[in-house]
């Protein structure tokens, strides 16, 4: 059973020894399926979702807080934000960035997030939208720059590893 509440307050928030408020990030994912429940190679489709303000599309980030490992606050993040549930992947990088609205620095951490369950309801259902779309679609979409280039570096990723599936296969097959 996953919590229903999203945490709030900064009492728990990490900061950089610059000052930076650190937040995690994640890229929800999953494999594209064909009409006829086939599994597309090399394809992919990502889960985006709404900023509380209405103001565009983004992936799931939230604040770092004392209490857990980034992999944690990636994954609560991801069901607090877009009531996803999945496995945390290796760190996609680390950004430096002002926001733009309130002049604040921040540190952020992206992860990939290979989703293996997606839930009916969850904390922020009620002020966020969420939405499927390929790769491409979410790259146009998202109002981030670090965001789009973790995304890159996520396709980067799943496109080198299923190039070495295919190079494993066509090794046996020459065994």
């Amino acid at each position: 059973m996953a919590c229903l509440v999203s945490r709030t307050g900064r009492e728990l928030q990490r900061y950089n020894h610059m000052g930076f408020r650190q937040v995690v990030g994640c890229i929800p994912y999953r494999f594209k399926y064909s009409e006829d429940g086939m599994k597309i190679d090399n394809e992919y489709e990502v889960l985006v979702i709404s900023s509380q303000k209405g103001q565009g599309l983004m992936f799931p980030k939230g604040g770092w807080e004392l209490d857990e490992s980034l992999e944690q606050a990636a994954s609560r993040e991801s069901l607090e934000e877009a009531g996803v549930l999945g496995q945390v992947e290796s760190q996609l990088g680390k950004w430096r960035f002002i926001s733009k609205s309130q002049g604040t620095y921040y540190e952020g951490y992206m992860f990939p997030l290979f989703v293996e369950e997606q839930l009916d309801l969850w904390p922020e259902k009620h002020v966020r939208e969420r939405i499927w779309m390929s790769v491409g679609e979410a790259r146009e979409v998202c109002r981030h720059w670090w965001m789009k280039e973790a995304l890159d570096i996520l396709v980067e990723r799943l496109t080198s590893m299923g190039e070495q599936k295919e190079d494993d296969l066509l090794a046996t097959d020459d065994l």
